[in-house]
């Protein structure tokens, strides 16, 4: 997996930002925590998954980048919101290579 520059971290994440980051890299399973990915297809924006997903071996070989983590599903939508909001702010609509 490959971790974006900027990395988004939900409200109730910034508690625990290094020790959430730490758990994902050492594939320690902690329910809750979700993370926002580029789309798996044209069709979304974005992507958010639990970040137990990323473990299984499908994942793993996709070497998906990660935008944001965020405790909770409910903060996982508002992290994703803000980023799709500064997307449209910095780029005047809704393409992720030109926000990136």
């Amino acid at each position: 997996m490959v971790w974006y520059d900027h990395l988004y971290v939900g409200e109730k994440a910034k508690r625990h930002r290094f020790s959430i980051i730490q758990n994902i890299r050492r594939k320690k399973i902690r329910p809750g925590i979700y993370v926002i990915t580029p789309p798996s297809n044209g069709n979304n924006i974005l992507d958010i998954y639990p970040a137990a997903v990323l473990f299984q071996e499908y994942y793993d070989r996709k070497n998906l980048m990660i935008l944001g983590v965020a405790d909770g599903y409910q903060d996982a939508v508002e992290l994703t919101g803000r980023i799709v909001s500064e997307m449209y702010e910095k780029t005047g609509g809704f393409c992720l290579e030109n926000f990136l």
